[in-house]
């Protein structure tokens, strides 16, 4: 028994390794990119301690449940100030860090942005249909997780000081839950700026509001008609008119503008995408980044 897992997790750290290299190969030419273990990721978790069972399919803790894998994009031109400003994006059900980065775009849409700041991708339940955030849920979870990385990079001579800045939260589809989770008890509530919701607004809308109304934070969200998030987009506004509330909703994403979404606190996006083209065809991560209230790389 004791062979079977030194060979296990020599497969583990040799994996580990090879996905670093690729990723930092990857992107290069635009910066640098930090592949990191943290304790306070996601996962492992003991609400997966028993994998996952969904659509009469078991998703099994080993597989899909115990990588605590966090990838950290360092644009070139990133210059440090007295604190550090990040972006944090949740991925969807059935993917990775990997394919998150590789399909998305996310890094070219990063360096496009022209924002001073750090993108983070923690990795989420892996190629597995969940929602589940794991250990970011937890009360004071997502501040163990954000003081971590920065003592991480820090240690590695990536980072000059380990001061949190702003908070950039975004997320496709299942990448919701985890979000409201954070927004409501991690932590950090009073440093997350802005939210972006791609295609993402399926339930815990609650919580959403109750930060909206305690904080002064901006949210997006963008939504498509067979998503699945077309009904609480909509209910939302509806409450948001009732309660007397100004927001900006656009009808057709062709109709926006930058000055739009630099200028109102409020922006709900009707696209016509397919669902998982929503953060990229469009380039619409860049976009909304862009109207974000972080610095310019000068």
């Amino acid at each position: 028994m004791k062979s079977k897992i030194t060979v296990l997790l020599f497969a583990v750290s040799f994996l580990f390794t090879l996905q670093a290299q690729n990723l930092s190969t990857r992107y290069s030419n635009y910066g640098d990119m930090v592949i990191t273990h943290l304790h306070n990721a996601s996962f492992p978790d003991t609400g997966r301690a028993n994998g996952h069972m969904y659509d009469n399919k078991m998703y099994n803790t080993e597989v899909h449940y115990m990588d605590s894998t966090v990838a950290v994009f360092i644009p070139k031109g990133y210059k440090e100030g007295a604190s550090v400003d990040l972006v944090i994006h949740f991925h969807g059900w059935n993917n990775n860090v990997d394919s998150t980065f590789a399909h998305y775009k996310l890094v070219e849409q990063f360096v496009a942005s022209g924002k001073n700041a750090l993108l983070v991708v923690p990795e989420g339940p892996k190629n597995s249909p969940d929602s589940y955030g794991g250990k970011l849920e937890s009360p004071g979870g997502f501040k163990k997780f954000v003081n971590e990385l920065l003592d991480t990079l820090y240690a590695r001579g990536k980072i000059e000081n380990e001061r949190i800045g702003r908070i950039i939260l975004t997320g496709h589809s299942g990448g919701y839950r985890v979000m409201a989770y954070i927004l409501m008890r991690g932590g950090l509530a009073k440093y997350i700026k802005q939210v972006v919701l791609f295609d993402a607004l399926y339930a815990e809308t609650e919580k959403y509001v109750y930060w909206l109304d305690h904080y002064s934070g901006k949210l997006i969200d963008i939504y498509t008609d067979h998503g699945g998030t077309k009904e609480d987009s909509e209910k939302l506004m509806a409450d948001l008119k009732g309660w007397g509330i100004p927001f900006i909703s656009y009808k057709n994403e062709s109709d926006v503008t930058d000055f739009g979404l630099a200028n109102n606190r409020l922006v709900f996006i009707h696209t016509d995408l397919p669902h998982n083209e929503v953060p990229f065809e469009r380039n619409e991560f860049m976009r909304f980044i862009k109207a974000s209230c972080l610095d310019n790389i000068k």
